[in-house]
């Protein structure tokens, strides 16, 4: 098993891409924590994992809350001992036209999308220095390279997390050994679409994208354990994964 003895941070964990992911790595050996804020959730997820004879350890967490993401890194440490792979996927996409003004929705996804993944870098990184390995997985989007109508705000979080990656492998690979991997989904189903409150975004958001097949959750798992099961020397930067029937 090639993550065996590995542990893994999976924020967001509780459904979708998290959920996928934590299953996936765990299936592959690795020691995974399992973070978001519905507890119950991730206790059926954790559940899974063990009856599939894997390990898992739940840590509720609120990706914007400081102390909550020191106490997801000391408790998955003293569990599972360092973290070695830490997966940045909680995030928000309440999209919107910027004329109807849902500034709290904006304000949020930055809290959650951008802030949310520097709190969890800042817990990580002094250890992963400190041993010269480690991987960073950060998701981004396919709206981190392309802004359509309603997606300005949520681009923008995802055009910050890709410059972020960016950074962070030329500042971490050649001198600690540490990769850090980009990973953008196209259109994947999962509850992030339950976000969106803006009628008339929605409305034509449907129109736009009713003739595309959806992604499953399990795509972009495989896409992130392709990318964390590679060879040390071996460094994925980035990776697009979107449907076939996206253009």
């Amino acid at each position: 098993m090639e993550l065996s003895g590995k542990t893994a941070i999976i924020t967001g964990a509780s459904s979708g891409i998290g959920e996928a992911t934590a299953k996936k790595l765990a299936a592959g050996g690795a020691k995974v924590v399992l973070a978001a804020r519905r507890g119950e959730k991730l206790e059926e997820i954790k559940s899974d994992i063990e009856k599939a004879g894997g390990s898992a350890l739940v840590v509720e967490t609120d990706v914007t809350d400081r102390d909550a993401v020191k106490k997801l890194v000391k408790q998955a440490k003293d569990k599972f001992g360092p973290v070695d792979i830490l997966v940045n996927n909680a995030g928000l996409m309440p999209l919107s036209y910027m004329k109807n003004l849902h500034v709290d929705e904006w304000m949020t996804m930055v809290d959650v999308n951008i802030k949310g993944v520097l709190l969890c870098l800042a817990e990580v990184l002094p250890d992963m220095t400190d041993r010269k390995q480690g991987h960073i997985i950060n998701i981004s989007s396919v709206a981190g390279r392309e802004v359509m109508p309603g997606s300005a705000v949520y681009s923008a979080t995802k055009f910050a997390v890709r410059a972020l990656s960016d950074g962070l492998r030329k500042e971490l690979a050649p001198k600690y050994g540490i990769r850090v991997t980009c990973i953008e989904p196209g259109a994947v189903e999962t509850e992030l679409l339950d976000t969106i409150t803006d009628d008339e975004l929605m409305n034509d958001f449907k129109d736009s994208f009713g003739n595309i097949d959806f992604l499953d959750k399990e795509d972009i798992a495989n896409a992130i354990h392709y990318a964390v099961s590679q060879p040390d020397g071996v460094h994925i930067n980035e990776l697009q994964v979107r449907p076939t029937s996206q253009g």
